[in-house]
């Protein structure tokens, strides 16, 4: 009698594994996508230079009320490895919130602690770069080369003549872009 009751139990565990033994292999779903762009750009810029902080030392709003605006700070984008066959020439544009008070100079971020002042920039000569508006070209080298370029802060006309400046830490964000020609 034990012999009966021991065939239910072997025939239930083959009758949950058989449909385990004739199924077909399982077909993927493509669930990945991979996405890019191959281009012939004319140069690389060097790492490093894709996220630049300057840092502008610590201002006197005495010297800013005099002089209007500070002595310039250099800063430099490096292109590596340009080649002039591909293109001669490059623009450059900042972009970012643009001063209302001083149009063509960068505003601070909204979470400055410091107000009534403005970033400019500008070439190594002095040839004021505005904000949101692309640059004359810049010939390019082959090889390795460097754009230089210059920062300033400015008091805001208003905060200056009311002895408005407010002290504090400042940021201000701009991104650039290169347009080979």
């Amino acid at each position: 009698m034990k012999q009966w009751q021991e065939i239910p139990r072997i025939g239930l565990a083959l009758l949950l594994t058989c449909p385990f033994l004739f199924c077909a292999p399982a077909q993927a779903v493509e669930n990945v996508e991979f996405r890019g762009a191959l281009v012939n750009a004319p140069c690389s810029l060097r790492p490093g230079d894709e996220a630049i902080e300057l840092n502008l030392g610590t201002l006197v709003n005495k010297f800013l009320y005099t002089n209007t605006r500070t002595p310039s700070q250099t800063f430099s984008l490096h292109l590596d490895d340009c080649d002039t066959a591909v293109a001669t020439g490059v623009k450059l544009t900042f972009m970012g919130i643009e001063s209302t008070a001083l149009p063509g100079l960068l505003a601070l971020d909204t979470s400055s602690a410091a107000r009534g002042v403005a970033v400019g920039m500008e070439t190594s000569g002095g040839q004021a770069l505005p904000l949101n508006v692309q640059g004359s070209t810049t010939p390019l080298i082959q090889g390795n080369m460097a754009i230089a370029l210059q920062a300033f802060v400015q008091a805001e006309p208003a905060a200056k003549a009311n002895q408005g400046i407010v002290e504090g830490a400042f940021t201000a964000t701009a991104t650039f872009a290169l347009e080979y020609q």
